[in-house]
């Protein structure tokens, strides 16, 4: 049994629109993972579906802008393991995020996160813009928009593919 699935089982009871919204807000997986599950597994209408991906993945943008720094600091100064680990996320955030954000700015964050790929998204995105000491508002909107394009490819991609699993296997007919 793989990983989705033993998550889907553990939620199982649980609102499919909530799920959703569960989903697209864990780091790696976010909307990339939460619109399949819900079109695919749910049957959910797949606009539903980018909405509540779209607001999931936004909730913990502001969590995170906030409060990664502070969380990462106490972390770091009470465990070898975690001091290792933030050291290595703001390093290659710093290091990939500056040639990228300090040049196109708004542009650059948005394009970062809108490619929906693991490491791409929303969670990356506010870690780069708090470390390159990026101002709030125009972080928040850049990483929206992103979040928006992906949603947008992602929901394209999982009803694209759905239509031609159907037509060639007949597996959601």
């Amino acid at each position: 049994m793989d990983f989705a699935a033993v998550f889907i089982d553990l939620l199982q009871g649980v609102p499919s629109w909530l799920v959703t919204i569960i989903i697209s807000a864990i780091p790696v997986i976010e909307l990339r993972g939460a619109i399949p599950v819900a079109i695919g597994v749910y049957g959910m209408d797949p606009i539903l579906a980018f909405v509540l991906a779209v607001i999931g993945n936004m909730l913990p943008v502001t969590i995170i802008f906030y409060f990664l720094e502070p969380v990462s600091k106490f972390l770091s100064a009470h465990s070898k393991l975690f001091a290792r680990f933030f050291d290595w996320l703001f390093t290659r955030v710093e290091k990939k995020g500056n040639e990228r954000v300090e040049k196109y700015k708004d542009l650059a964050l948005m394009t970062f996160v809108a490619i929906p790929l693991p490491l791409t998204g929303a969670w990356t995105g506010t870690a780069a813009a708090l470390v390159l000491k990026y101002p709030f508002k125009n972080a928040f909107l850049s990483i929206l928009a992103g979040v928006i394009i992906a949603g947008i490819i992602v929901t394209l991609l999982t009803v694209s593919g759905i239509h031609v699993l159907d037509l060639i296997f007949g597996w959601f007919s």
